[in-house]
């Protein structure tokens, strides 16, 4: 299991480098796909991102390092193409202390695209609350969206302890729960907050560096920690947490606008709970994946015990993701840093694996199926990638053929990456999780212990609807 942040640290604006031409100088050699863990860097030698591979990408912090976020759903726009974009979250901290954490509710505006240059800065407004100046890269001419770049604007809600996970409910995304390190989960009405950004303008927000004090709507306390929560997408108010003390509550909501946990637990595994997943299809179907290697499905009208269960990796199975396109798809990600796909239909005859990727050589930490195309998916991982995986892609000899010979050998990818590996992102450091967002096809936010990135790799473009609204 990889959980916490390692190093705890605020993080800070770093001063601009002065950009010089020595590279301009340097001689022309063939670009090579650096393959992390098997390549090295010899001594002078550095990474560079090539601007080409983004159609947009920028990274921002909120001060602590945050372990989970959630993308809100709004109402700007069921399909959004077209730049610039504004994104709504909520994040949870990772604090030095239990009393300096909070939930951060913030926006990310003016998102640009399409200049394609290595990742810009850009830094809160919240500049009290850091102690820096924003860090946002005004040269940005070229971008569609104009110059200035992202703006950001943020609220805070005082919370005890650090958070774990933090989910939005899907139809009432001002609603939110939250995994708290002592032992709670909290379920909590942001919509105040989401309120004061939608109205506020881009300048800023005033008061922004206060943290507000506000009590939860409902509390309940696990016997343990944990990690494991999911809001039902069909039930509205439905909620299911799990423990590392191998325990699942069913949380239902009532029409006092509280819930009713039920005191007797989900039991089944024998370690802790990892993660949770509702069907998308079935309301009183969920599956769960633990540190004992198993992903286990259950039926709440069946009683307390799994109605299947099965070895799904050699480690701990740390994470998963039922696919919302094709809900026979369900993903899962392991410490041993393997990722496999399962065909739910094949469970009865045994072997439901259809795909197995050993890529990745370190834990993985995040994995989700796209809202937009159900054979994609993006798993992050301890080695401090980011990846995209297509299913539906294979190997393709002459077409490989055909680009080597237009980019004259320039370009070699390793001959043992997966053809289904459609993108590498890297940049970040211990990436901890990563959200596409619904409604605006092919970007995908990431958190990690230096902060956030918003990215939408090119090379998935044609993912985009021919038309839809702005």
């Amino acid at each position: 299991m990889t959980r916490g942040i390692k190093h705890r640290q605020k993080a800070k604006s770093k001063k601009k480098k002065e950009s010089g031409s020595s590279s301009s100088l340097a001689p022309e050699i063939p670009a090579k796909v650096w393959q992390p863990g098997v390549d090295k860097l010899e001594e002078g030698e550095e990474l560079q991102c090539d601007p080409s591979a983004y159609n947009s990408l920028h990274a921002f912090h909120i001060g602590w390092p945050c372990l989970s976020f959630d993308i809100l759903r709004d109402s700007l726009g069921l399909v959004r193409k077209e730049f610039p974009h504004t994104v709504y979250f909520m994040a949870g901290t990772q604090a030095e202390k239990p009393s300096w954490n909070s939930i951060g509710i913030f926006k990310v505006s003016n998102i640009t695209g399409k200049r394609r240059e290595p990742v810009p800065k850009l830094g809160t407004d919240d500049t009290e609350m850091d102690g820096e100046d924003s860090d946002s890269d005004d040269d940005s001419e070229d971008e569609e969206g104009g110059a200035q770049g992202p703006s950001l604007q943020l609220r805070k809600v005082a919370h005890q302890g650090c958070v774990n996970r933090i989910r939005s409910m899907p139809q009432n995304p001002h609603i939110c729960a939250a995994w708290a390190d002592t032992g709670h989960v909290q379920v909590w009405d942001l919509n105040s907050h989401l309120n004061a950004l939608a109205e506020s303008e881009t300048e800023g927000v005033q008061g922004v560096a206060a943290v507000f004090n506000q009590d939860p709507l409902y509390k309940f306390k696990h016997k343990d920690e944990g990690y494991a929560i999911d809001w039902s997408p069909l039930v509205p108010g439905r909620l299911a947490s799990g423990d590392c003390n191998n325990c699942i509550y069913l949380w239902e909501p009532t029409s006092a606008g509280t819930w009713n946990v039920d005191n007797a637990p989900f039991t089944g595994h024998t370690a802790s709970v990892e993660d949770l997943q509702w069907s998308p299809t079935e309301p009183d179907v969920f599956a769960s994946c633990s540190v004992d290697g198993n992903i286990a499905i259950w039926d709440t009208r069946l009683g307390k015990s799994p109605a299947a269960s099965f070895k799904a990796h050699n480690a701990d199975v740390n994470v998963m993701s039922w696919n919302r396109l094709a809900s026979c798809m369900l993903a899962s990600g392991s410490d041993d840093g393997t990722i496999s796909i399962r065909d739910l239909r094949l469970l009865k005859e045994g072997d439901s694996v259809v795909a197995h990727f050993e890529y990745h050589k370190h834990p993985i930490t995040s994995i989700e199926w796209s809202p937009h195309e159900a054979s994609s998916l993006a798993v992050s991982s301890s080695d401090n990638q980011l990846t995209i995986w297509d299913l539906s892609l294979e190997k393709d000899e002459e077409e490989e053929a055909e680009f080597k010979a237009k980019t004259k050998e320039q370009v070699n990818a390793p001959e043992d990456l997966p053809p289904q590996l459609l993108f590498i992102h890297q940049g970040q450091k211990d990436l901890k999780e990563l959200h596409w967002h619904a409604q605006i096809p092919g970007m995908i936010v990431s958190t990690a212990a230096d902060g956030f990135n918003i990215l939408m790799p090119s090379n998935i473009q044609s993912t985009l609807p021919s038309d839809g609204a702005v």
